[in-house]
């Protein structure tokens, strides 16, 4: 009996043995760099790393374009503030004797009859 428990102790433990050599070999193979598990956490790993790096560049970039476009908002708002004084200061200059008795809409428009332009243009074929 004693010779029936030794045998199944031997066996159990050479069991356990060749259990512990496969889960060693897929273990390494898991944790290899070039093919396993450990070379995808690697690669993972630099793409993380490019990506803070192209995140933090967008960050700046970003940052002066806004300071940029506020520059420019503000310059934009000085210059319409100049434009809005002229056309004020515009509004209190006197009116030309000529063009007193037309409506406001008409003054500044300059108008050509078409017997004028067809004249013109006779006139520059011969």
């Amino acid at each position: 009996m004693n010779l029936i428990a030794d045998l199944l102790l031997i066996a159990g433990a050479v069991g356990a043995a060749f259990y512990c050599f496969v889960l060693s070999r897929r273990l390494n193979r898991f944790t290899n760099l070039e093919g396993g598990m450990g070379g995808a956490v690697a690669v993972l790993s630099v793409q993380v790393d490019e990506m803070t790096k192209a995140l933090e560049t967008a960050q700046r970039t970003s940052r002066d374009s806004a300071q940029s476009l506020r520059d420019l908002t503000e310059r934009a708002e000085a210059a319409a503030s100049r434009i809005e004084l002229v056309l004020a200061s515009m509004h209190d200059l006197e009116e030309p004797e000529g063009l007193s008795h037309l409506p406001r809409s008409n003054r500044g428009a300059v108008r050509r009859n078409r017997r004028a332009r067809l004249e013109s243009e006779n006139g520059a074929l011969e």
